[in-house]
């Protein structure tokens, strides 16, 4: 598995905390603190996974993923959205939009690390 990560999240502390067992697993991380600045990001990055959380100003964590799931650039780029909110509508809504696992906070390391081998079918620990 590759291990380039764009980490989306409005949250500077949830940002620092995932950024924290990213790095610590052997992954390369970009940050972006909304979805309107990943928009303008994306299409210069070498991404192989988007962590996005649902709750963002301007441009949220679904709409972000529908954005990429339309684009040229990262069409088929894994997608792990993210949210304090697990509810199963929420859920529905992320993947109906094309993302491929959803997450809820809080979660451990442990937890991230299973969804990130689940929605890109690679390990996520580097060896």
């Amino acid at each position: 598995m590759s291990r380039r990560v764009f980490l989306v999240d409005d949250s500077r502390a949830m940002r620092a905390y995932v950024s924290a067992i990213l790095e610590a697993n052997g992954f390369e991380v970009e940050e972006a603190e909304n979805g309107f600045e990943a928009l303008r990001k994306i299409p210069r990055l070498g991404i192989d996974l988007i962590i996005a959380d649902v709750n963002m100003p301007d441009v949220n964590g679904i709409e972000l993923t529908r954005f990429v799931r339309r684009g040229t650039t990262h069409p088929d780029v894994a997608v792990l959205v993210i949210s304090t909110d697990g509810a199963r509508h929420d859920v529905d809504r992320a993947l109906a939009a094309g993302a491929n696992g959803f997450l809820a906070k809080p979660f451990t390391s442990d937890e991230l690390l299973a969804a990130i081998v689940r929605v890109t079918g690679g390990e996520a620990v580097a060896r």
